[in-house]
């Protein structure tokens, strides 16, 4: 499971992390019953923003399901979210996971480099990608930006070092991320269709396309060292952008994508504002804290990344100083004992699923000490501050 948006109950509070988890386990779980246990490698934690969006448009309840115990959760249960925006996520994740596999097949990164198994990873790929566009196909949702985006990707990087001198400009930052947001914008503005709100497809696509911009610059600042390290391509590299200057513009895409949440008609607003303005804006000041401290770390050495900024502050809280910490998809043997353990755990024992979602609203949410129940057609106000986090003092809610 990968992704820029990364909270955890200490930062949410018990009524969104519970929600936020609803919607991770139903995107799980609709990747397994749709395309089976395989396909589930796909989950990730920006896959299911498409979920989160669609729901926060609705004002009708989102149908929910228990799901039996799993390993993943300590072998308990949980409600998970079963609806149209959960399918949608599902057919987005493995779109885009098919691109990515893709792209390294042809870059022949690392173990992809092996010929067999760059054979059997395009097989797959090719699998992902046609389950996809089959789900999106039945949600009325055009997948060619997603498609397209990885071949569009791939020759945007490649043209750089086939065009020969003076024949033009390489491409800039702003046009290499221009895939990516097409892509997420593309999704996002589905979530309107699915929820009955086609007057936010405007502000979806803008919020799609700041998000996409951050991912992709996000990722390219947590590879940098590596791809330094190995003479891999990473677009910061190939326009000469300092830490500086993407720092720049990271900022710039999060104030656009804040400014687009600000813009949605959303009658639940809570979960989406804590995932797509919050934690968000954590991930980059995450993301530029581990380049600075390798940046300090290499200053006197190779490796050491041009246009640091002293201002940010350096190093990650829970790596050695001076060292890269771990990749969120390590590879070799523990990855792929991860992968088996994620693949064959959930679900081998099946328990039948109890459809029944009865209770009260503040059954669902932590509102001990907060008048809420009275007033449950606005469920949990308590829940509604400024980006999703507590909007009064001493609710209980666990912040």
């Amino acid at each position: 499971m990968f992704g820029i948006v990364r909270p955890c109950r200490h930062v949410l509070c018990k009524g969104l992390y519970a929600d936020w988890m609803g919607h991770l386990c139903g995107l799980c779980l609709a990747l397994r019953d749709e395309h089976g246990h395989l396909s589930r490698l796909v989950t990730n934690y920006d896959g299911l923003l498409v979920s989160v969006l669609t729901e926060a448009q609705t004002s009708a309840p989102t149908s929910r399901r228990k799901a039996g115990p799993c390993a993943l959760r300590g072998f308990k249960g949980a409600d998970v979210v079963e609806s149209e925006g959960v399918r949608l996520a599902a057919s987005v994740s493995l779109l885009l996971a098919a691109g990515k596999v893709n792209d390294h097949v042809a870059d022949g990164d690392g173990m992809y480099a092996r010929r067999t198994l760059a054979a059997g990873a395009t097989r797959l790929a090719g699998r992902w990608s046609s389950a996809g566009t089959a789900t999106a196909g039945t949600l009325g949702f055009d997948p060619t930006p997603l498609t397209a985006a990885a071949v569009r990707q791939a020759l945007l990087e490649r043209v750089p070092a086939q065009r020969p001198p003076g024949s033009g400009a390489a491409p800039g930052l702003r046009e290499l991320t221009g895939p990516t947001e097409d892509a997420v914008a593309a999704a996002f503005a589905h979530t309107g269709v699915l929820a009955g709100k086609p007057h936010n497809r405007e502000a979806l696509e803008a919020a799609g396309r700041g998000f996409g911009r951050l991912a992709h610059l996000i990722d390219a600042v947590e590879d940098l060292a590596d791809d330094r390290a190995s003479g891999a391509y990473n677009p910061l590299t190939a326009t000469g952008t300092g830490l500086t200057e993407a720092r720049r513009h990271c900022d710039a895409a999060h104030a656009e994508l804040r400014a687009a949440v600000d813009a949605l008609d959303l009658p639940r607003p809570a979960l989406t504002r804590a995932l797509l303005v919050r934690e968000t804006g954590n991930a980059v000041s995450r993301a530029f804290a581990t380049a600075g401290s390798q940046a300090t770390a290499g200053t006197h050495g190779p490796g050491h990344a041009p246009g640091h900024s002293p201002g940010h502050p350096p190093g990650d809280p829970g790596a050695p100083p001076g060292r890269r910490p771990p990749k969120r998809d390590p590879g070799g043997l523990l990855s792929l004992a991860c992968a088996a353990f994620t693949c064959c755990t959930c679900g081998l024992y099946r328990p039948p699923w109890d459809e029944d979602r009865e209770g009260s609203c503040c059954e669902r949410f932590d509102c001990s000490g907060y008048d809420c129940c009275s007033n449950c057609g606005n469920c949990c106000s308590c829940c509604s501050g400024e980006d999703g986090g507590c909007g009064c003092d001493g609710c209980g809610c666990d912040c």
